[in-house]
């Protein structure tokens, strides 16, 4: 047996077993350094994939933002002091004139004045203070209180507080308004007088119908003397302000809402007041063109990044460039074949078809490109349409976005089914190297014994050697 200088001592002519072990190992083991790079192959085709998953998703995306921009309308107030509006999609384009002559607004309620909001109110006995919600109707009203006023209740329940010895100050009443969350906020008002601190109640929901009367009932009149409030009898709060409907007009029509945000006074629109007008303002409700080209150009974008990301990673390469990771690959063709058959399929039930007539048209390097100017165009003089070609159950965006869809779903879509493959083929040379590590730390165990024995045998050998010459000389 022939054996390299590395792996034979110089010294004595025994071998280096460690070294000649190591070198037998790395022939050895060469099986397990291919199934290595079989899995680091597999790997970056995996991130590849990933990669890709996230370009299909952010496609998707820009697909569903067309569809939604052609369902989508636009609100335009010509006095945004007044109201501003948002339409949603069944709204209808048109002009409207909106009048405001009311806003809707809560009512206040202030307390007498007391030296400190600290100090105790009456004696602690218990009282229970009920807080009802409802209409004011009739009567006269003269420096906030009401004569021959009739209280109507709104149905919507009465709310109750305790006051007692641990909360008889104007901060613990306070707190203990607050802290039921029943619908009225309770705040204090120094006014800067030798009494100065006011607790004030206002009704946390606007309308003519939320309206407050307060009763209470314990054996601690100052309590009631403090917060009763019955607006068709005594009235022990001062009203600062009175609950009340917005008053509009849309087109001449006369519109109550109990709050500020009026909804559907025009069709899928909601008007969020927020002054009275003077003269009569435009409202007007539009197709939103604005953000349809924004998202077709997104959408342009979104088909770029994805077509090179394809092209490039499923490329053979050249001399000067390198394959890509996906080179070859069957899913990758198959996913491109599917993109080109979509936009080589016309759309149907309108005078349009193909996207070209709204300015999105190939390029010779086969990506994509949008002439704005032409989109527009074709919005303003035919939105339905440009609405069929994108958005019908034949359109472009319909159909791609379904593609999509497709090629993202879990488990058996196109990208899934490709990492799962690659994965269990992971698993696989996983499993091949585990057994064969097994049996590799076996061999150099057998190979280590093996050239140690013969070193063994070398050393007999040497020794027996040298007494021979001993006895001959």
């Amino acid at each position: 047996m022939t054996t390299s200088t590395s792996a034979t001592s110089s010294s004595s002519n025994l071998l280096d077993v460690q070294s000649l072990v190591s070198q037998l190992m790395a022939v050895e083991r060469q099986p397990i350094d291919k199934l290595n790079a079989k899995i680091t192959t597999d790997q970056t085709q995996i991130s590849s994939w990933g990669t890709i998953s996230g370009l299909v998703s952010t496609f998707q995306t820009a697909i569903q933002s067309i569809n939604s921009g052609v369902q989508g309308f636009s609100a335009a107030s010509s006095n945004t002091s007044a109201f501003s509006a948002t339409a949603a999609s069944n709204a209808v384009p048109g002009t409207y004139s909106v009048s405001v002559s009311q806003l809707a607004q809560s009512q206040n309620l202030v307390a007498t004045g007391q030296a400190s909001d600290t100090a105790a109110i009456g004696n602690g006995t218990a009282t229970t203070v009920t807080f009802d919600f409802g209409t004011i109707s009739g009567g006269t009203l003269s420096s906030g209180t009401y004569s021959g006023a009739a209280f109507t209740s709104n149905g919507s329940g009465t709310k109750s507080i305790t006051i007692d010895s641990t909360n008889n100050t104007l901060q613990g009443i306070r707190d203990a308004i607050n802290a039921a969350n029943m619908g009225v906020t309770a705040t204090i008002v120094n006014d800067g007088s030798g009494t100065p601190y006011r607790l004030s109640l206002t009704s946390s929901s606007t309308g003519a119908s939320n309206s407050l009367k307060i009763t209470t009932s314990g054996g601690d009149g100052t309590i009631n003397s403090l917060l009763g409030y019955d607006p068709a009898g005594t009235q022990n709060l001062n009203q600062t302000a009175a609950a009340q409907n917005a008053n509009l007009t849309v087109n001449g029509i006369a519109i109550t809402s109990s709050s500020n945000s009026v909804t559907n006074a025009v069709q899928g629109v909601t008007l969020a007041l927020s002054n009275v007008t003077s003269t009569p303002s435009t409202l007007t409700i539009a197709h939103d063109t604005s953000t349809i080209t924004s998202a077709v150009s997104s959408f342009v974008d979104a088909y770029n990044a994805l077509y090179g990301q394809l092209k490039s990673r499923s490329s053979y390469g050249s001399a000067t460039t390198s394959a890509g990771a996906l080179a070859g690959d069957g899913t990758v063709h198959t996913m491109q074949d599917q993109l080109r058959n979509i936009f080589n399929t016309p759309a149907s039930g309108g005078t349009m078809t193909y996207l070209t007539q709204i300015g999105v048209s190939f390029q010779t390097d086969g990506t994509l490109k949008l002439d704005s100017t032409q989109l527009n165009s074709a919005m303003t003089s035919n939105f339905s349409d440009v609405a069929n070609l994108l958005s019908s159950s034949t359109g472009f965006a319909t159909r791609l976005d379904t593609w999509a869809t497709s090629a993202l779903q879990s488990g058996d879509g196109l990208i899934a089914s490709a990492t799962s493959s690659l994965n269990t083929a992971i698993t696989g040379y996983n499993n091949n190297i585990n057994s064969l590590e097994a049996r590799m730390t076996i061999l150099q165990a057998q190979y280590t014994t093996q050239y140690s024995n013969l070193n063994m045998l070398l050393i007999s050998m040497n020794s027996t050697s040298s007494y021979l010459t001993a006895q001959l000389a």
